[in-house]
């Protein structure tokens, strides 16, 4: 499911436009991607947890040439699904 599929099953769902799916589910996106960006973790119950989490630098391998290469350390987002989430993906 890609965004535009996501704001059609929501209009759907909730009987209303398109543009007001697609404003909820971005103003929604934007603030879970605002919190994050200042390093807030974000929790929807019984779907899961998005949090932000630091990566250590490291030596990694050039695979074309075995060359040695330095990886910056950086914040990546990681995602821990809920109980809920778990329970209706193993459902099926």
């Amino acid at each position: 499911m890609n965004k535009g599929e996501l704001i059609t099953r929501v209009s759907d769902m909730l009987s209303i436009s398109n543009s007001e799916a697609e404003r909820a589910v971005s103003g929604t996106l934007e603030a879970m991607e605002g919190a994050l960006a200042k390093g807030d973790k974000v929790t929807l119950t019984d779907f899961g947890t998005f949090e932000v989490k630091q990566r250590a630098g490291r030596t990694g391998r050039n695979p074309q040439t075995g060359e040695a290469v330095e990886i910056a350390p950086k914040r990546v987002v990681t995602f821990r699904p809920g109980k809920g989430l778990r329970a209706a993906v193993n459902e099926k």
